[in-house]
This record gives structure tokens, sequence and C-alpha cells, in this order.
């Protein structure tokens, strides 16, 4: 029952044991060429929209995919090494090979964590479907698979120029031929109204008679399941985030209670939250320090949910910021409420994060983020406040990994003056570090209006996060 932040292939070789896990559910990136992006109004300074990306789901051929591909292609005892080998050289050098290989990669080490009885279900959209399956079948074996599932829905637009588009696809594998679970009872669905055998059942023409199962008749390959309504309390506005039936679906047919599940591209927690509801453990992974935050935070604001891999103390920080400072990056901004990391961490024109929130007149205004892990250096502080002032931003703040003593430097801050919303007056420019975060004494936090939720739009509350 434990949440990890981090890559998954890193956390599943490195933390977790061989033939553990009684079931995996995957929701990974399907290459749908899409940036799913939050908008933020106009905060340019020449007035048009300006987008904070929640994650990319394009891939490129580049220097990581070469390399991973070049692994894959030389380890001749591989699981998935003919599959990509061979779709590499139907596909040539293409993102769909290079998120093929990302995948072969991940789906090799999670059969591994699979016990004997244990079975792994894969969400994609037919983009990417059919190149999975070739990969699945290598890596499990084409006899290993069970299922094609189609989860059926409705809502959103519908389309003139071809049949609308209205289903995903989840193929269930198991790890081996014989002795996976599967709980048929569990997952039975109503009988139709209109159905006479619903009423009576049926007599054979041998005379013996069928009667209808009180829990209703199997399930079939196709689902028919809602997506999240926008107006559910269920919904967190996380851009993928999947129904909790579809889960509980799952993990109901291929798992027992006290079984643990595992999810490595976990997102905002649909997984988790369905495996505590059906007295399951769990493992939950994911890349995104927005989505752990958004588990920890919102979907078990009234629960606490043990994180590894994200900074609990000052040497965590400091380790963090040392190893890995984009991640240091991310993971600094999401501090701060309603503030969504810029996902482009390189060439990102001096700003980490955006926040937005409404004044008294529901006039949009912007906060800006920027991050240094390193030494403080005023001239990078100088160049912050000439980005506040060419994106016309009402806010900034400048967080550093300790605080900043500097009288030059404060002096700098307290020229930019205020900003005044209503009755309320802010520092227009604010420093603030991390050692103030973890500060048993100070507790101190910038002084920020209301915020709106990076994902919903809606007003944040402080109420609705609990550290």
């Amino acid at each position: 029952n434990t949440l990890y932040y981090g890559d998954c292939l890193d956390v599943m070789q490195e933390q977790l044991e061989e033939n553990s896990v009684d079931l995996i559910y995957l929701d990974p990136p399907f290459n749908s060429k899409t940036d799913y992006n939050i908008l933020y109004g106009p905060l340019t300074a020449n007035g048009t929209p300006a987008l904070v990306r929640a994650f990319r789901d394009t891939w490129k051929w580049d220097v990581a995919a070469v390399e991973r591909v070049q692994r894959i292609t030389n380890a001749i005892a591989h699981p998935a090494h003919n599959s990509v080998v061979g779709l590499h050289r139907a596909l040539g050098d293409s993102g769909m090979v290079a998120y093929i290989s990302y995948m072969a990669e991940r789906l090799s080490v999670a059969r591994k964590l699979l016990k004997s009885t244990g079975s792994l279900y894969i969400h994609c959209d037919p983009t990417a479907s059919h190149y999975l399956k070739i990969v699945m079948d290598n890596i499990f074996g084409g006899k290993n698979f069970l299922n094609e599932i189609i989860w059926h829905y409705t809502g959103g637009g519908r389309s003139t120029r071809y049949f609308s588009r209205k289903h995903d696809i989840i193929f269930w594998y198991s790890k081996t031929e014989d002795g996976h679970i599967f709980n048929i009872d569990d997952v039975r669905v109503p009988y139709k109204e209109t159905s006479g055998y619903a009423k009576s059942g049926i007599t054979s023409k041998a005379g013996k008679h069928y009667k209808p199962n009180p829990k209703g008749t199997p399930i079939d390959s196709v689902w028919d399941i809602p997506i999240i309504n926008p107006m559910s309390k269920e919904r967190l506005g996380y851009p993928t985030q999947k129904p909790i039936a579809l889960l509980e679906k799952i993990i109901q047919a291929s798992s027992r209670e006290g079984d643990l599940i595992l999810d490595p591209f976990c997102g905002c927690g649909t997984t988790i939250a369905a495996a505590m509801k059906n007295n399951r453990q769990w493992i939950g992974i994911d890349i995104s320090a927005f989505a752990v935050d958004l588990i920890c935070r919102r979907r078990f604001k009234d629960t606490t949910i043990p994180v590894r891999g994200i900074p609990t103390d000052m040497y965590g920080a400091r380790q963090l910021a040392r190893s890995k400072p984009l991640d240091f990056e991310t993971w600094a901004v999401t501090r701060l409420y309603g503030v969504a990391p810029n996902q482009k961490q390189v060439g990102d024109k001096g700003i980490d994060g955006r926040g937005q929130f409404l004044d008294s007149s529901n006039a949009k205004q912007i906060l800006i983020v920027q991050v240094k892990g390193g030494k403080f250096n005023l001239t990078d502080l100088r160049d912050f406040l000439h980005v506040i002032e060419r994106e016309q931003a009402a806010l900034g703040v400048y967080i550093t990994l300790d605080a900043v003593n500097s009288s030059d430097a404060k002096k700098e801050v307290a020229n930019k003056g205020e900003f005044i919303i209503g009755a309320s007056r802010y520092p227009r420019v604010q420093l603030w570090s991390i050692s103030e975060y973890f500060s048993s004494s100070t507790l101190r936090m910038p002084a920020l209006p209301a915020m709106l939720d990076p994902f919903t739009g809606q007003e944040l509350h402080p109420d609705m996060f609990v550290d």
C-alpha cells in the first residue's frame, strides 16, 4: 500500500520482488500524438493563450529511442527481442518504434513480477494496440492471451466524417497457460428486462430445466461503462482519468481479497481507489509529481498514503536536486497548490510553473514560478524579474533550495511593489525556499490568493489538501 514517484521501469526493477504481484493493470501512454494541455487564459505579452502541458503522448525517434532499441536488439534473449527487431525493420526509425520499445522494456519487467497465477491487463486505443499485441504475444506467449476487451462508452462529440470512435481496448494476458484467477460469478451482469430466460429460465428438448443465476448472466468481452460525467464528484480533472467501475470489474474478475494489485502508470489513482474499495493490497507508480500530489491531496485527502521517491526532508531534497535537477524542479513547483509544472523544462523561457487565480472582479490573473536547486545567484533572480515583466504576470515566486539571506536580493524583490486584489495586498515577487517548506519552526508558505485547480479550472480551497 505504497505510492512510488519515478519511472516505473526503475521502481519495478529496484524496489519490487519477482513473483510477488497477483494482478497488474496498465493505462500507459497510447502514442496518441496528443499533448494533454491545460489552458491558462491570455498569459503571454501579446495576449495569445498559453498552455501548460499535463503530459505529452507524442513519441519521437531520439537518442533515448536509439539506445533503447539497440539494447533490445543486442540482447537476443530479451523477451521482446523478436517483436522489437521486427517492428523496427517494418516501421523504421519512427516515433511508433520509440514508443513500442519503451513499452517493451517495462512490460518485460512487469511479467517477472507476476505470480504464476497472475494476470496483466493493458489498456490501449487503436493507435498502437495492434503493435502492442505483437509485443505482448512475444513477451507472454500467444497461448497466454485470454481476451481483447472492448470498453465501449458514449458522450462527447460525434464525427460526421467517420464512425465515431467510442471505445478503448484492453488486452488480458495470464503469466502461465493454466491456473490464472477468474471470478466469473463476481462480475456477472443483470439479465435484460426483455429476456424470458431472466424471468422463468428455459427447458431443453431433453426436458431439463435451467434456472437463471440470481447474480445475472456471465459478462462478455464488450463492456458498456460510461465515461466520467464532467459534473461527477468522481472527476478529479486528470486528463485521462478512467471510471472506477471499469477498474473494479478488472480487479473483481482477476484477483481475490488480500491480493496485491500493481499499477505502474497510476495517474490520478483510480486503480488504487478500486483496490482499496475491494479489500486488495496495492502498489502505485507514476513519473509525474503532479499526479502523485493529486492522489495524496485530492483523492485520499483524509488518508495518509506512504510515498517513496519524493523528498520528505531536506536531505532527500538535496539528493533529488543534485541527482535529478529537472525532477527537483517539477517537485518544487508542485509544493504550491494550484501551480502546474511546465513540462518543457529545457528552453522554457525562464518559466518552471504557472498558476491562475481570480481577483474580485473575475479578471484572470497569472502567477509564474521559477526554481533554482543550486547556489543562489543574484543575476538569476534579476533574469526572473525580467520574465515577470515580459509575461505581464501578476505575481512571481522564486523558489530556491536554501533560504535566501542576501539583502540585495530582498531589495530587488521589494522594489517590484505589491499586487492588490480587493482589500488584500500581495508582494509582486516573493522569495521562498524548500528549507522553509520543511522547517517545523517557520512553516512559511508564499502569500498567494485563492488559486484555480489547473486541471478543472475550479477554485481551490485550503481544506481540499492535506500534506
